[in-house]
């Protein structure tokens, strides 16, 4: 018997150094780690003594005796890595931490997602070290609230490892607070010894067509914020009375997005979905989603572990245009991604609601007077430089009639009012996080919107290792003229929500949800109205600021 990783988990390592055999790959320190779709035990070397178990913060790991239906290709999955011989170590290396000279460190952290939090863990393993963690909204979190799906209820458990790290002495929030406009960059400066960024990709890049700003035309970032709830796109207003929806991009977002939009809304009902996109999609007219790709199947974005979570449901059709599935590649995990594909749409047709994956072909204009209609696409033609296959369009185009277009082709970092910025690559520069002057950075607006959930911690253990030894060499000494942020923040007119106001929205969310994990509250004002402290007396409330 062995253990099985059994979801496309948050891939942040602590299965790895828990294991004593070393059985779960690819370990930190393998150069595959960063571009695997997950981890992997390894069914001949693991002993089944369940450390692991424990270890994972989403409860991705389970003995292969109780794998459940759905779980079942993920023991092949787990396997099939396995398969091609490695080399390593008996044991994967921990990488030691930098302790910290005496001396008390205080230091400010925007943005409050894995990154952040796992950033702020790092700090809070020293002893005499205070962390803010600012956010523009009174909820802390980032994607795991706001861009996970409602249905991938196991990732998004990993809120219980926040809880722990916003339990240490030392951990403290200031949300509502929109730094670069309630407080910049500099006067966070005069009150903490460092400020780190950790305020990821909220951006979306553009397709640069004709048509692409007609209403219709949306992101898939807005969808997902919307289904989920995010202040931000509460009231946003899908057009789902059109029986074709259309999705730019083959990534894992536009995997969530197709998968949201096909499935039957009672199976979203237990979850955390927002009412309003609950509502909306019980009321759908969409029956086919139509998945886009530029390139073949072989090079489709999407990763294994989230594919075989959209063709588990067997009430949807499948139906593959573009691409030849009996094409033969050398890489197990995409042959093992283009198996899982025929292997769909060989079943008999339910009638039902149907996913269309149409490879080799892009978009080059958006149809429509007032808003969009249809998508005109063009065939695109493989051809191979350099060992990369790209897309080359061809003079064949054709029409796909649709009221709702769904762009899902990559996030961009944005600039905050007086820190350095790439304008470019998109990202804060940095050198392995250190960005200038007591100034650092981690998670996507570091390196990219690259890896998963987990990623951001070994990325966070790099960073706030230059950080400490920074400190250690005398750097962040001396600088910050002490006195209470917050008293600086909340004298600018600013209702700061702080770590008791968090966790009184926190409570008042699942006990609003009754059986469901929480029922979200999407109105600012009444998030800031449930954090206020009850004996305070009433104030104005200041408006969220869009950017």
């Amino acid at each position: 018997m062995s253990h099985v990783v059994t979801q496309a988990c948050c891939a942040d390592a602590s299965c790895v150094f828990a294991c004593p055999v070393n059985a779960i790959h690819p370990t930190p320190d393998e150069p595959d780690f960063g571009l695997a779709e997950m981890l992997y035990i390894d069914p001949k070397s693991c002993v089944d003594c369940g450390a692991c178990v424990g270890a994972c913060p989403v409860g991705a790991i389970v003995p292969d005796t109780k794998i459940s239906a759905r779980q079942q290709p993920f023991v092949d999955i787990n396997a099939l890595f396995h398969a091609e011989p490695r080399t390593y170590p008996i044991q994967a290396p921990v990488t030691p931490i930098i302790r910290k000279a005496p001396g008390p460190l205080h230091v400010a952290i925007v943005g409050s997602g894995p990154a952040a939090l796992y950033a702020a863990d790092e700090l809070l393993k020293q002893s005499d070290v205070d962390v803010t963690v600012l956010d523009r909204l009174p909820t802390p979190h980032g994607l795991v609230r706001s861009g996970v799906a409602p249905d991938h209820t196991e990732t998004k458990s990993i809120d219980r490892l926040f809880r722990q790290i916003e339990d240490q002495p030392g951990f403290h929030y200031l949300l509502n607070v929109d730094v670069g406009h309630d407080i910049t960059h500099d006067e966070l400066l005069e009150h903490c010894d460092a400020v780190v960024y950790a305020t990821g990709a909220s951006q979306d890049r553009r397709l640069g067509i004709p048509g692409e700003d007609l209403p219709g035309s949306e992101t898939a970032t807005e969808f997902v914020a919307w289904y989920n709830g995010h202040p931000d796109h509460a009231q946003h207003a899908f057009d789902l009375s059109g029986q074709r929806a259309v999705i730019i991009g083959n990534g894992n977002v536009a995997l969530d997005a197709a998968r949201i939009l096909s499935v039957d809304p009672e199976l979203l009902a237990g979850t955390d979905i927002a009412d309003h996109a609950l509502a909306a999609l019980r009321t759908s007219a969409v029956r086919e989603v139509v998945v886009v790709g530029r390139r073949g199947v072989a090079q489709a974005a999407f990763t294994l572990p989230e594919l075989v979570g959209l063709l588990s449901h067997t009430d949807i059709d499948f139906v593959v245009e573009g691409a030849d599935l009996d094409v033969q590649v050398t890489d197990r995990m995409t042959a093992r991604k283009i198996e899982a594909l025929r292997e769909a749409v060989a079943r008999p047709p339910t009638g039902g609601r149907r996913v269309v994956f149409r490879f080799g072909t892009s978009p080059v204009e958006m149809l429509g007077e007032t808003r969009v209609s249809g998508v005109r696409v063009v065939r695109n033609e493989l051809e191979t430089v350099n060992d990369v296959v790209r897309a080359r369009p061809t003079d064949e185009g054709a029409t796909i009639d649709t009221a709702l277009v769904l762009r899902s082709i990559g996030y961009r970092g944005a600039a905050v009012p007086g820190v350095p910025f790439d304008e470019h690559a998109r990202i804060i520069p940095n050198v392995e996080g250190r960005v200038g002057p007591r100034t650092y950075a981690v998670g996507w607006i570091k390196r990219g919107p690259t890896g998963f959930i987990g990623t951001n911690k070994s990325c966070s253990q790099e960073t706030i290792d230059h950080l400490i030894a920074d400190f250690n060499a005398g750097l962040l000494r001396g600088w910050a003229r002490r006195g209470s942020l917050r008293s600086a923040i909340e004298g600018g007119g600013v209702e700061v929500v702080d770590l008791r106001g968090w966790r009184a929205i926190d409570r008042a969310e699942r006990q609003a949800g009754g059986a469901r994990p929480r029922r979200k509250i999407t109105d600012v004002d009444e998030l800031l109205g449930v954090a206020r402290p009850k004996r305070a007396p009433r104030r104005g409330l200041r408006k969220l600021v869009r950017v």
